[in-house]
């Protein structure tokens, strides 16, 4: 007989071993390299305005591609498109780059992206304040995309460039004319890889192929700027929910690339010669609860500050990082280290005496007891404590709580669910954001209070942050941006628009036969990786 540890080393290899085996095509294996990533989350929602999950934003990035794009300068950047401004600022004329076709080999034209920036624009918080500036968006011939202002907006390009969720990723004018609270039927770009739909197995496999027919920019690579070169000819995500499975994994070859490290397994990792160890976006994450504005009890403004109070950062960080290196606690909706940070607000959250004051105001405000029901997803390393944490710090106050446990993608589709809770609805979830979709109240989507007229989930409605954000689009001087901020954040804080419970990097791990892995605020990305034998 076998000793215990032996028999279990065999055990678990022999299992990865014929999990890479099932998940092997006879495309896969006759290919000359594949990469096969473990995402921080496996994907289920494949249409990327459909929601802000960075799954799906990544998803977007393998198989769409964007007019303009961000480079590791801040500068944005031509990609499928270049552009002029008129001398009174008011009409941006884009044209498009030779070469362009979807995957199913038609060209793209002018009409398309149209469609494409319409669709965004509908739904995502950056591109409605643009889009309450524009005056018209039309096609004024197959390569030429004319928008005109109805008064100058400084933050045009900005807004077509952004790098993440959601992203103004272009798709043909048939899947673009869906209404945005509807899936696109088909997942048609003209990006650097192709979906292999046969294969695509929700909450378990993606494939992704390289399209030879693209044509990369001749620019170096920059965050999402620059040439998307495709150096392997195919990319495979495959979910593997258990962390210390992922890990094995990575160590024994079995997978190339882990997107999100657990932070209690980081000394094995490090110490493994063969594994190159790396945090990709260096401006870190902002994790934060959401409560549904709906439905009781949180559409009570009373109670959403009880519950405000009973939170603290320190408790939720360390339980979801515990390790000073990797967390910071910070009260900044806009982020810490950004010109807009003010600690405005926040005293409690941050210094965690909040308690006593919590469980006063709930007595005063009318709660009825009605259950609070968090999501809890168990599935993502970085999304798990969170609720956990909560919960008990809501309890702690006098809420009484009902923790639902469940996956992430289910989160992604419930959270956009307008029924009561018990119907199947919620009262609150938490998230985290990469620090370039909060840094202002542009960006920011879950600081709007646009109700239920295309507000974030949880669907926030405060007509005086809406002035304030049409204030600070307006604004001419970083003095001023940074007064109106300071009034937002005063404002969200007031009436608990969302609750920011600090900040977080995380690091990635890949075996080192990948060179060529691109670090940004909108990582990972698979172009310009090579892999070798």
């Amino acid at each position: 007989m076998l000793p215990m540890s032996r028999w279990k080393h065999r055990t678990i290899a022999a299992a990865l071993s014929a999990l890479a085996l099932s998940f092997a095509s006879p495309q896969a294996m006759a290919a000359d390299k594949t990469i096969t990533a473990v995402m921080h989350s496996d994907l289920r929602v494949i249409d990327p305005i459909m929601t802000t999950a960075y799954i799906t934003r990544d998803h977007g990035y393998m198989i769409y591609d964007t007019l303009l794009a961000t480079d590791a300068n801040f500068k944005i950047q031509p990609q499928m498109a270049d552009w002029k401004i008129s001398d009174d600022k008011l009409t941006y004329t884009f044209t498009l780059r030779d070469g362009l076709k979807w995957h199913d080999g038609t060209p793209v034209t002018a009409e398309d992206c149209v469609a494409s920036l319409k669709r965004w624009g509908k739904v995502d918080g950056m591109g409605q304040k643009l889009m309450d500036f524009v005056a018209s968006l039309e096609a004024t011939d197959a390569k030429t995309i004319t928008l005109k202002l109805k008064e100058p907006y400084g933050l045009v390009l900005e807004s077509i460039g952004k790098p993440s969720s959601r992203v103004p990723f272009m798709m043909p004018k048939r899947l673009a004319e869906t209404p945005p609270d509807k899936p696109i039927p088909e997942q048609i770009g003209s990006g650097p890889f192709k979906f292999v739909q046969s294969e695509f197995q929700p909450g378990v496999k993606a494939v992704y192929e390289k399209n030879k027919d693209y044509l990369p920019r001749k620019e170096p690579a920059s965050w999402t700027a620059g040439g998307k070169v495709v150096k392997v000819d195919r990319v495979e995500w495959i979910t593997m929910a258990d962390a210390q499975t992922a890990v094995n994994a990575l160590q024994s070859g079995d997978i190339d690339f882990l997107e999100q490290l657990p932070f209690d397994m980081l000394p094995v990792l490090e110490a493994n010669k063969d594994l190159k160890i790396e945090v990709l976006n260096k401006f870190g994450f902002q994790t934060l609860g959401r409560m549904n504005f709906l439905y009781p009890p949180f559409d009570n403004p009373k109670v959403r500050r009880a519950a405000f109070l009973a939170m603290n950062q320190k408790d939720v960080l360390d339980a979801l990082v515990g390790n000073a290196k990797y967390q910071q606690i910070c009260g900044a909706f806009f982020v810490c280290g950004t010109p807009l940070e003010t600690d405005v607000g926040a005293e409690t959250l941050v210094k965690g005496n909040g308690l006593a004051e919590a469980k006063k105001a709930l007595a005063e405000s009318g709660y009825d007891g009605t259950p609070v029901v968090i999501m809890a997803p168990g599935d993502v390393t970085t999304l798990k404590a969170q609720p956990i944490v909560a919960a008990q710090q809501l309890r702690d106050a006098g809420f009484k709580v009902d923790l639902q446990a469940t996956d992430w993608q289910t989160v992604v589709t419930r959270r956009a669910s307008q029924k009561p809770p018990k119907e199947g609805g919620w009262n609150m979830f938490f998230t985290n954001w990469v620090a370039a979709d909060v840094s202002d109240p542009i960006v920011n989507a879950s600081i709007t209070g646009r109700g239920k007229n295309g507000g974030w989930f949880g669907w926030a409605d405060d007509p005086k942050i809406e002035e304030l954000r049409d204030k600070f689009a307006r604004a001419g001087s970083a003095e001023e941006k940074k007064k109106i901020a300071a009034e937002i954040q005063t404002e969200a804080y007031d009436q608990v628009i969302y609750i920011p419970l600090g900040q977080y990097t995380v690091p990635s791990a890949w075996r080192k036969s990948l060179t060529g892995v691109l670090d940004g605020p909108a990582t990972p990305i698979f172009w310009n990786i090579d892999k070798s034998e």
